[in-house]
């Protein structure tokens, strides 16, 4: 983990920066109710075997989909999300494939790849690639988004769709058409205020704090939204340390919640702070 953090990365490579990501999100630990190196966190149908499977299996994609992103570069904005979801959806079956059937990374895959496609895009149009650029276009290829796929449903059929009638939560849909909002609100400014593991650490409460995770709401309703947000703030207003976090995956996992949502915001926020 130590060595992972250490290295130095092509600042450039945004398929290699998101592969990194995804292994780095994974081996940290403790991680409160998510797969880690000691345990399953508040999943049954998956472990850290699997996730490296899985990663195996997705990380190819990620340079497809850049490399989509400068192909298609000169085309309109509107039109790139249409093109870039075959080759996502195939990507989501190279997963699947590898976990047998279990959704490991499907919200990485859609966040990772955007930024992947973005950095594409920017590269085909010989623009300078940033953090910023990056979070814009993402922005401006999945304008309309959220009022397509969840307003404007006149029945909710989805988990997603349900969640937006009942609390107005966007989840990843919202996130990337915002260019990634909380992220870059409640993580890059912060980014430099610990070092090593525990800057990980320290990004990941903040995100359980800030972050509207649908996936905790999928498992324990509004309620088990708030407790993780109120858990991880109370962290962050104290010294916080291992044995707290430790404290923290226990009480998550006895109520098998799972903030994987901040987890995918995770990954998204290394590629992105890693960008000069």
């Amino acid at each position: 983990m130590a060595g992972l953090l250490a290295t130095k990365p092509d600042m450039l490579d945004v398929p290699v920066l998101a592969a990194r990501a995804l292994r780095l999100e994974l081996d940290l630990t403790p991680k409160p109710g998510l797969v880690d190196r000691a345990n399953n966190g508040s999943h049954q149908d998956m472990d850290h075997a699997l996730f490296l499977a899985s990663i195996a299996a997705i990380t190819p994609w990620f340079s497809v989909f850049q490399q989509a992103g400068k192909t298609h570069a000169c085309k309109p904005a509107s039109e790139q999300l249409r093109l870039l979801r075959p080759m996502g959806i195939a990507c989501e079956q190279a997963m699947f494939a590898a976990t047998h059937g279990v959704n490991t990374h499907k919200g990485g895959i859609f966040s990772l790849g955007l930024l992947c496609f973005a950095a594409g895009r920017l590269q085909g149009q010989n623009r300078l690639l940033s953090a910023d650029a990056l979070c814009q276009q993402v922005s401006e290829i999945c304008r309309g988004l959220v009022a397509r796929e969840l307003a404007d449903r006149s029945h909710a059929i989805t988990a997603g769709e349900k969640q937006f009638r009942e609390y107005g939560l966007t989840g990843a849909r919202g996130e990337a058409e915002q260019g990634f909002i909380t992220v870059r609100r409640a993580v890059l400014p912060f980014w430099h205020l610990e070092q090593g593991e525990r800057r990980l650490h320290h990004v990941l409460l903040r995100l359980m704090a800030a972050n509207r995770d649908s996936n905790l709401v999928s498992r324990g309703g509004i309620e088990g939204l708030r407790y993780v947000q109120d858990y991880a703030a109370t962290l962050l207003a104290t010294e916080w340390d291992m044995d707290s976090l430790r404290e923290m995956d226990n009480a998550l996992m006895a109520r098998r919640l799972s903030p994987g949502g901040s987890a995918d915001l995770l990954a998204v926020a290394y590629v992105l702070a890693m960008i000069p």
